[in-house]
């Protein structure tokens, strides 16, 4: 399917989406029969994501394993796991801090025209969750067979990088046929993307009228200035973001904005970042990111580099101690931040990750967890932004490294190598053919 058609259809689809949860929400008999009604809508949605999910960890490992076997030592992949830690640590700084100075500057926990919860009311959400010994012993899978059947990317990237660092050492035929066996599966795994990308539409048109449906769009006056204010300072991340992609790719950052545009977009409409992923490592193989870079880089990306979700937390922190009328000074706001920043490296895998830390590190400073009961009708909207930003900030990461490392394919060098004037990588050829 082109982008462009997909993209379109995608878009109206949530039009769609949009109207006809309106219809659903306003006609409801009472909210119970809204939330019936949105659940009929919610088994398009699980359907498409159930298929999402059943491509990400032969993916994700084929992937990574193929690539990781042509580097051919550990040193190399110390290096670009250095370089990407590196570069998603300084992204999580500045979206905290993006986070703090928007949510000082729009106060918009100031003044809210509704009742606030009483302080110790229940949040529903399980703290527990979020521990660092836990996290770094998850980390590393027990049964890898297990961890693809639970889609734990980060335990996937372990056994991968030991797997295909081990290939890599082999230097017989067996090997090398095994090695050209997982990239072809790779081209195999990125067709059934595109056939499971047909069901993008219905997929994102379940999802926005399912939302529509319970919450209506009633509860987006409400929360009016909270939403504009988070979408502001999301589109003032963006633009860091992109400045900081252009200092290192130039204009060619533009473009690859452009080619992940529909990743973008169904990251949005369905708030869920796992929706993205195959279309995702297509696109950043579309604008020459060599796939071994992709397969080590993205993964650990979806882990780690979440910068949607790192804004959310400053905002939604200091939003709970305005509607409380808890004065924070700025030392215990940079503090807070710190925290949060140490705190948000465990929440891989752990359900609506971004509130469980919120949550936990309230309590930390006197601020009542209770606040963010506020804000858990919205948060699907709130989520879709923080989902897209974690997309895009993966792609240009992505993108980054790979120029660090030498190894995105411009069309010029495909060209070349497909005439046999620079030594020939499988995927070269295949850019120089498309083009």
């Amino acid at each position: 399917m082109r982008m462009n058609r997909l993209t379109s259809m995608i878009m109206i689809a949530m039009v769609l989406g949009v109207i006809v949860g309106y219809a659903c929400n306003t006609f409801a008999g009472s909210a119970a029969e809204a939330k019936e009604i949105a659940s009929y809508f919610g088994i398009l949605t699980d359907i498409f994501l159930r298929m999402i999910k059943m491509i990400i960890a032969p993916l994700v490992f084929a992937t990574l394993v193929a690539g990781l076997a042509g580097m051919g030592d550990s040193k190399t992949v110390g290096r670009i796991g250095v370089k990407a830690l590196g570069w998603f640590i300084a992204a999580s700084l500045c979206s905290l801090a993006l986070g703090l100075l928007f949510a000082n500057l729009f106060q918009p926990g100031a003044h809210l025209s509704v009742p606030l919860p009483e302080v110790g009311s229940a949040v529903g959400l399980k703290t527990s969750a979020l521990n660092l010994k836990d996290f770094i012993t998850h980390v590393f899978p027990k049964n890898i067979f297990e961890a693809m059947a639970g889609n734990e990317i980060l335990q996937i990237l372990v056994f991968a990088v030991f797997f295909g660092l081990a290939l890599g050492q082999l230097h017989n035929r067996a090997a090398q046929s095994l090695v050209g066996t997982l990239e072809e599966v790779v081209h195999v795994m990125l067709k059934v993307t595109d056939f499971v990308m047909r069901f993008a539409p219905i997929g994102v048109f379940g999802a926005v009228a399912g939302i529509i449906t319970t919450q209506g769009l009633g509860m987006l006056a409400v929360f009016g200035k909270f939403l504009l204010s988070f979408y502001i300072a999301l589109a003032a991340l963006w633009l860091v973001l992109i400045a900081a992609g252009y200092f290192v790719l130039g204009k060619e950052v533009f473009r690859l904005v452009k080619l992940i545009r529909s990743p973008l977009l169904l990251g949005f409409s369905t708030a869920s970042s796992e929706s993205a992923y195959p279309k995702l490592m297509e696109q950043l193989e579309k604008f020459g990111v060599r796939d071994r870079i992709t397969g080590f880089v993205l993964p650990l990306g979806y882990s780690f580099n979440l910068d949607g979700s790192m804004i959310y937390c400053t905002f939604a922190a200091l939003f709970v101690a305005q509607a409380y009328g808890i004065e924070m000074t700025l030392s215990t706001q940079i503090t807070m931040l710190l925290i949060l920043m140490v705190s948000s490296k465990g929440i891989a895998g752990v359900p609506r990750a971004s509130l469980v830390v919120v949550a936990a590190v309230l309590p930390m400073f006197g601020l009542p967890d209770a606040g963010l009961l506020l804000i858990l009708g919205i948060d699907h909207f709130l989520d879709m932004g923080r989902t897209v930003t974690n997309v895009l900030g993966n792609a240009i990461a992505t993108a980054v490294v790979a120029k660090w490392e030498d190894g995105i394919v411009t069309v010029d060098d495909a060209a070349a190598q497909a005439e046999g004037a620079l030594p020939v990588p499988e995927e070269a050829l295949a850019l120089a053919k498309a083009a």
